[in-house]
């Protein structure tokens, strides 16, 4: 039987069934991280780089939790709730006091928050990795052939579907959520309506770092990885990508742009000889430009109309 590691062009079914559970389960983690990246974007069009250092700092939290005694998912909220209180605070702090239309200096802003928040992490947890506790069930829950899917890739592809539809929920039913739909929508509209746009945006930053926390320690939680404070960089990038194939500002689109990514990774670049895997990266690229050529709003996003 052909190893799993060896290319080929699909005479084994059961290698081909493994990397697409493989996909499934980086797409899924991706996506989750796309969709934090998502939700800043829709409230102000800018891409917060620090968004994967403030993701991994949330794991840290949840790591050290746990290390207290703190039963492993209530680490996780408690990471989630803290990740939010500093994301709000980071918001009023460094965000507020610069026009939301003035990207340069925010972008600027957040790479120094990368840095920053980076130092942090390595200062307190050194870059020694260290094994993430276990979310979910340990071991294979579908096997087919040789093929095996593991209930850790159930759990997490689920868990980026229940987020998907807990945000759904709370910004088309709650009045915070209509609030910040408004603000995306348009920024000048919402200020005449009477709508607060600081605590609004403050409301969108504290909700991307909490959702950004629980793909993190999903991400860490995978039996292949351990934690230290580049874990989220490779992602990071994965990600930015996977939200830009997707729409930008588009939630469900971000779920589609990760599982697309995670099969270019797992699926696609294994199929090609001459595509080293080293070069993944660089095939997420092509296909994220060749799709961006053909609809420059991603898959789900909202089509940019201009007066002329």
């Amino acid at each position: 039987m052909t190893p799993y590691d060896e290319r080929t062009w699909g005479a084994d079914m059961d290698l081909f069934l493994q990397r697409l559970f493989d996909a499934l389960t980086n797409g899924s983690t991706y996506a989750l991280i796309a969709v934090a990246m998502v939700l800043i974007f829709k409230a102000t069009t800018l891409i917060n780089f620090a968004q994967g250092e403030q993701a991994m700092l949330g794991a840290f939290i949840v790591l050290q939790l746990w290390k207290w005694g703190i039963p492993m998912w209530g680490a996780v909220v408690i990471g989630m709730v803290f990740s939010g209180i500093l994301a709000a605070c980071l918001e009023r702090t460094f965000i507020r006091k610069f026009d939301p239309a003035d990207h340069l200096p925010l972008v600027i802003i957040t790479l120094g928050l990368f840095l920053v928040i980076n130092a942090v992490a390595a200062i307190i947890w050194r870059f020694d990795p260290l094994s993430f506790p276990q979310l979910f069930p340990s071991g294979r829950a579908v096997t087919i052939g040789n093929a095996r899917l593991s209930w850790y890739s159930i759990f997490a592809f689920g868990s980026c579907l229940l987020v998907l539809f807990v945000l759904q929920t709370l910004l088309t039913k709650t009045k915070i959520g209509l609030a910040f739909r408004a603000v995306s929508s348009n920024l000048e509209s919402s200020r005449l309506c009477g709508i607060k746009i600081g605590q609004t945006l403050q409301f969108g930053w504290a909700l991307a770092a909490a959702a950004g926390t629980l793909g993190a320690s999903i991400y860490a939680a995978n039996p292949v990885l351990q934690i230290e404070p580049t874990i989220m960089l490779r992602a990071l990038i994965f990600s930015i990508t996977a939200a830009a194939l997707g729409g930008l500002d588009s939630l469900w689109g971000a779920l589609i742009g990760g599982l697309t990514i995670g099969f270019v990774q797992s699926v696609v670049v294994q199929y090609i000889p001459f595509i080293p895997n080293e070069m993944t990266l660089a095939a997420a690229v092509v296909v994220l430009l060749i799709v961006l050529t053909f609809r420059p709003s991603g898959f789900l996003g909202t089509k940019t109309v201009e007066r002329v």
